[in-house]
């Protein structure tokens, strides 16, 4: 919105800096950080009198959980706000792809909301089905895909870029849209299952958001897409501006979110942030490079898939717990050393998939 402020640039002058990605990414970073902290404890203290017991605890799950009980969920509101009004604010809203993304992520936010407040007024772990939660997700993706594939230039429609190879693009034709559909679906239910432990899951999304913001910037400009030989996808630059909005909206929730959480994003806030990772991944047209950016959230989706394939055929389980954070609670690891230790990993693996850019 204060892009169009440059209409008042006449030769330059102040309102010229609302021409520059840079400096509305900033503006929107810390827009989404202030309205974090500002709005943050009047929503947990609403969260907390309108829930009463607060999110189900799992019987089934590590003793530790147990201390948590009566900690208020559906916390993904606070971030979720924070980035609305950031990117609503900063963010060219003439561009498509920030409409692709906006769409993805409050429609994955509308099947996460409905799923916390089912198991919040239920009192039970188990929430809305996962069949209807699948089936809405992958409707969601079918239309940011299609939409995705309308935006982009004739010549990049249905293809797919393959990272550490120079100019190395696989055309799917119309087997695209299954693809960046499950791209989409992936990522939101990968990022849903990594949030098991206290700030967990925000960090390596904040890591991913910031790695996928700056590829956006780079694919969006003819002159840094000519010098590292990757695709050129116009427009996509605005994209850096919402991922600015999501870490700085991520950074307010994790001041609350900090072990001994205050609130717990919930399925309101993991679905939806996974979904706007997939749907950028999509729209820069880095759909395998998320897979390396995002490697801790595949690690924690397939040890789930792993572990009831295995379970199913032999009765035996391969991981003491699934998702593979809780195994590693079952071996003895504190929640603070496996939380700081897989936002480590995550950091590596996000530099591995910027190195992915010049590599070639």
């Amino acid at each position: 919105m204060l892009y169009w402020l440059t209409d008042f640039a006449h030769g330059g002058g102040v309102f010229n800096l609302f021409r520059y990605i840079t400096f509305r990414a900033g503006g929107a970073f810390f827009t989404a950080l202030l309205v974090g902290f500002l709005f943050g404890p009047w929503l947990i203290n609403v969260l907390r009198i309108k829930q009463g017991k607060g999110q189900p605890i799992r019987d089934d799950g590590p003793e530790g959980h147990l201390a948590k009980a009566g900690t208020p969920t559906m916390g993904g509101i606070l971030i979720l706000t924070a980035l609305l009004v950031a990117t609503l604010l900063w963010a060219r809203l003439d561009n498509g792809y920030i409409w692709v993304v906006l769409m993805v992520t409050y429609g994955y936010a509308a099947i996460g909301f409905a799923d916390d407040y089912a198991k919040v007024s239920k009192q039970n772990t188990k929430g809305v089905s996962s069949k209807m939660r699948l089936a809405l997700g992958f409707l969601l993706a079918l239309l940011a895909s299609l939409a995705t594939w309308y935006l982009h230039p004739a010549e990049l429609a249905g293809h797919v870029a393959i990272p550490f190879f120079k100019d190395l693009i696989v055309n799917l034709g119309y087997f695209y849209i299954p693809f960046a559909m499950f791209v989409v679906v992936g990522a939101a239910n990968a990022v849903n299952l990594t949030d098991g432990l206290d700030g967990l899951a925000i960090m390596p999304v904040m890591i991913a958001a910031g790695t996928l913001g700056a590829i956006a910037y780079v694919v969006g400009r003819t002159d840094f897409t000519d010098y590292l030989g990757v695709q050129f996808v116009p427009g996509t630059g605005e994209l850096a501006i919402f991922t600015a909005a999501l870490m700085g909206a991520g950074l307010g929730f994790l001041w609350y979110n900090a072990p001994p959480a205050a609130v717990f994003m919930g399925d309101t806030g993991s679905l939806a942030l996974g979904g706007a990772l997939g749907a950028i991944a999509v729209c820069t047209q880095h759909e395998i490079v998320l897979g390396i950016v995002g490697g801790l959230f595949v690690v924690e989706a397939l040890s789930v898939i792993i572990q009831v394939a295995y379970f199913k055929r032999t009765g035996k389980r391969v991981f003491l717990m699934a998702p593979i954070h809780h195994h590693f609670e079952k071996k003895g690891w504190s929640e603070p050393q496996i939380v700081i230790r897989f936002w480590i990993i995550s950091l590596i693996l996000a530099l591995i998939g910027l190195a992915t850019l010049k590599i070639r």
